[in-house]
């Protein structure tokens, strides 16, 4: 449905966007989510042609974006971070309006927007000037606009961003529901919002697509998490020695525990080795607070993913200065 290869959008000598590569099948539910600045709102731009890649390409339904933009624009439904509404205008007029540019036939422009705000719950509201509406009501006109030419595509830039607990909810509740016919890619910093209503993840740090994973697989962990009192590199040393153990992990102090640390034990086999971790521990004589299967959560796969790309960045600043000097040695 959705084909981005080697995506790169530069502003000047900033990288937005660093040689992104992905598909998008048909029905899914996709979530997009960083930290502000981190690219997500670049690429939604260029998938819905307002803006143009510096390099690479992107087509959706086989149509390319640069070569093929009106053809493109007709299947996707794009909700903006600040959704282009005229506080002057009636509900109506402006979900006619948008119909009529949208090139919706006057025959069918009437089904279409009643569809939409049967979609949107906006049957009260359909009379009301959209200046007098609440911040979560003219998000739903934002997203009738969306919908009402029935797209295969809808990109959703932070809906939600700057409601209250009860529009979120409503608001993850339509999104739901339009997934049932639309794939929909949702761009948002928010990690409860994606957890909310997303099948699949991807993440993006300064520009480049850090993971693209099911939300099931980025969440299952084979990690033991293990409250030890005990030497960080002597715990270390000697739980990566208990079979089934592959790498240990040290976390700094835990919070729920004064006094010990927390640790995270990663393991491969048939099941987590937890009574060879509990006997490593009462053998080298550190107390316990608690050994269980590790929970994940997007927050925390996150994290991690921010550090090792700071490891990463690292390395490279290392080898890139390593480099420098032999040149300049030579």
């Amino acid at each position: 449905m959705i084909t981005i290869q080697n995506l790169t959008r530069n502003y000047g000598d900033l990288v937005a966007v660093d040689d992104v590569s992905l598909e998008i099948q048909r029905g899914e539910i996709v979530g997009l989510l960083g930290h502000n600045g981190a690219g997500k709102t670049t690429v939604m731009k260029i998938l819905t042609g307002y803006l143009e890649p510096s390099s690479g390409s992107v087509s959706v339904g086989g149509c390319d974006v640069l070569a093929q933009r009106t053809r493109v624009q007709q299947q996707i439904g794009y909700l903006p971070e600040n959704a282009p509404l005229y506080p002057e205008m009636l509900v109506q007029e402006y979900l006619r309006m948008i119909g009529e540019l949208r090139g919706i036939e006057r025959s069918e422009l009437d089904e279409a927007i009643r569809e939409a705000v049967l979609a949107t719950d906006l049957q009260e509201r359909i009379l009301d000037p959209i200046g007098t509406l609440s911040k979560g009501y003219r998000q739903r006109v934002g997203l009738a606009q969306a919908i009402l030419h029935q797209p295969d595509v809808l990109v959703f830039d932070e809906p939600t961003n700057g409601l209250d607990p009860m529009q979120i909810q409503a608001i993850r509740d339509l999104i739901v529901r339009l997934g049932e016919r639309s794939t929909i890619i949702l761009s948002t910093h928010i990690l409860q919002e994606v957890e909310a209503v997303c099948d699949r993840v991807l993440v993006m740090i300064e520009g480049q697509l850090a993971a693209d994973s099911s939300l099931a697989d980025i969440l299952s962990s084979h990690a033991v998490a293990i409250s030890v009192d005990g030497a960080a590199d002597e715990v270390e040393r000697r739980l990566g020695q208990v079979p089934g153990v592959v790498s240990v992990r040290c976390h700094g102090d835990d919070p729920r525990s004064p006094g010990h640390r927390a640790f995270s034990a990663a393991w491969q086999g048939e099941r987590p080795p937890v009574a060879g971790l509990i006997d490593a521990c009462r053998e080298a004589g550190w107390p316990l607070a608690s050994v269980a299967p590790e929970q994940r959560t997007l927050e925390s796969v996150f994290k991690e993913l921010q550090e090792e790309h700071i490891t990463k960045q690292a390395k490279q600043a290392k080898k890139t200065e390593q480099g420098k000097q032999g040149r300049e040695a030579a």
